[in-house]
């Protein structure tokens, strides 16, 4: 039953797509009850495919599409890292989905559909087991978050989802290059068969090969944002809606997904003296200086989604660096990281969107809200008053609320204690030390701790600006749908701030697992494929 578990996450929301389709906008109530059933119902088949897989003995699930042979069909496959995406894909979209379901949704038609094609895309691409579906499920992601990317319209949204646009047209290119040179090489593009070939591939050949994976690196460094190619980010990040954006905040580590799966599947230790290890110098570097340019662009960011993005580009740096490292115990601790990083991040886009200013043309009705009251208008009610000379201070229960979940991801972004992205941050730096003298571990430590104090620096003054400096300042009057979103992210980084043993547990396992792939290779190939 857990082989057939598999292809569900896949099906679902592409069958739930095509019936928001044919039930049409002007049923918004069906609409949104099958969007809600959906993320439901798929944080549960997530949440059964993670203990079909974590069960004694069940290392991994493999679904072969009309039974063909792996190297030639279609082959699902389901081991402890796809099932943790796609279990943190269901629990985003279903924690978003009360924040969607209020005005954000209503500025342009079919938001519904498009989310559930973007959740197709993911589950897809966290699950497939060979590189050609990868690029279909990449390319369906891909097509869903375009609409997303311009739902709302506007002149600075549909600017940056152009360009947004022709940045992933450039890397589906690329991707298709490296794809076809590394299927000229070995003539299978099915992930366990390349890691059983690659170590037997002809001397003369070989460096095709390796080209071929390096352009393929490309096309996913290019999706992780890393310096200079993640010039598209911060902008695009920031124009989106804030749902979409926190979403978006999810796309980003499919490239980290694909290139850890790679780089240790295909080019860990097993693939020869030739090939070991291949780009895991390129990655930790290119990490670094990624940190390096979102730690000066969040410095300089003057607005809240800018701000947000930049914090984007220092979460995908970090988790860069740290694949390149290639230790199991630093993998362990980065997966806490993504899994962290990615829920505040995506809470903060939240919080974001409502403390926005209003009435700038320059933000295009990006990121902001209409006005709803005044500070010196709210009712006795709504807040607490405290009377100072001929003045009325108002502290009412909207910007409590928007001061503390700006306080908390704060703390979550910088990696403070006590809350998990202290943890996290612990569980992936102390291994670092312990590697010996590594330049790179060093460096990447030492990036990671001052980009966390920056953090702190820039999170600081923007929370002075908006609660202190402008006494005059509009805040919004918090929808109970948007603040469920908040507080339901937020909520899950300090549940996993309680229960830490068994989730380091299982991530611990799980690099485990990824760095000694010969378990995946036997059940996805349990016969062992000729050389070519």
């Amino acid at each position: 039953m857990s082989n057939h578990l598999i292809v569900a996450p896949i099906m679902l929301p592409l069958l739930v797509a095509a019936l928001q389709l044919l039930v049409g906008e002007k049923r918004r109530r069906t609409v949104l009850a099958l969007s809600v059933a959906s993320c439901a119902v798929l944080v549960l088949l997530a949440a059964a495919l993670m203990l079909a897989v974590s069960a004694d003995g069940a290392l991994t699930a493999v679904y072969r599409i009309g039974d063909w042979p792996a190297r030639f069909g279609i082959v699902l496959v389901a081991d402890r890292l796809s099932a943790l995406m796609v279990l943190l894909t269901g629990v985003l979209s279903l924690s978003l989905l009360p924040y969607a379901l209020g005005r954000w949704q209503h500025r342009g038609g079919h938001f519904q559909p498009l989310l559930q094609f973007l959740l197709m895309g993911l589950n897809g691409a966290f699950l497939t087991g060979d590189l050609f579906n990868l690029f279909v499920f990449f390319e369906v992601l891909l097509v869903a978050s375009y609409g997303l990317a311009l739902h709302g319209s506007g002149a600075r949204r549909v600017s940056a989802g152009l360009h947004y646009i022709a940045v992933n047209l450039t890397a589906s290119m690329l991707f298709l290059l490296g794809v076809s040179l590394i299927f000229g090489v070995t003539g299978t593009l099915n992930m366990a068969a390349l890691a059983e070939l690659i170590p037997h591939v002809p001397e003369r050949t070989r460096a095709l090969l390796h080209a071929g994976a390096a352009i393929l690196g490309v096309a996913f460094l290019i999706k992780t944002a890393m310096w200079p190619l993640g010039f598209w980010l911060p902008r695009t990040y920031a124009a989106a809606s804030p749902a979409v954006a926190a979403m978006f905040a999810l796309m980003t580590k499919v490239g980290i997904y694909v290139l850890l799966r790679l780089s240790l599947l295909l080019f860990g230790d097993g693939a020869g003296p030739a090939s070991a290890h291949f780009g895991s110098g390129w990655m930790l570097w290119g990490g670094v200086a990624t940190v390096i340019a979102g730690t000066v662009g969040m410095l300089g960011a003057r607005d809240l989604g800018k701000l947000a993005g930049y914090n984007v580009l220092i979460s995908s740096g970090t988790l860069l660096g740290a694949i390149g490292l290639q230790l199991p115990a630093v993998t362990a601790g980065a997966l806490a990281y993504l899994v962290i990083s990615t829920l505040a991040i995506a809470a903060f886009f939240l919080v974001a969107g409502l403390l926005a200013s209003d009435g700038d043309d320059d933000t295009d009705d990006t990121l902001s809200l209409e006005p709803y009251e005044q500070l010196g208008e709210a009712s006795a009610g709504e807040g607490l008053y405290a009377q100072e000379d001929e003045s009325r201070v108002v502290i009412s229960a909207p910007i409590v609320l928007l001061g503390g979940s700006f306080f908390a991801c704060a703390l979550l972004l910088a990696g403070l204690p006590p809350l998990s992205g202290f943890l996290a941050k612990f569980a992936m730096l102390a291994p670092m030390l312990e590697a010996g003298p590594r330049a790179g571990a060093i460096v990447l430590f030492t990036l990671v701790i001052v980009a966390g104090f920056c953090t702190v620096i820039a999170m600081c003054r923007a929370g002075i600006q908006i609660f202190w400096v402008e006494p005059e300042r509009l805040f919004p009057k918090v929808r109970l749908s948007e603040t469920a979103s908040i507080l339901a992210l937020l909520g899950l980084c300090l549940l996993l701030t309680v229960l830490v043993e068994a989730p380091l547990r299982y991530l611990r396992d799980t690099a485990r697992q990824i760095h000694t792939p010969a378990a995946y290779i036997h059940q996805v190939l349990p016969a062992a494929v000729a050389p070519p």
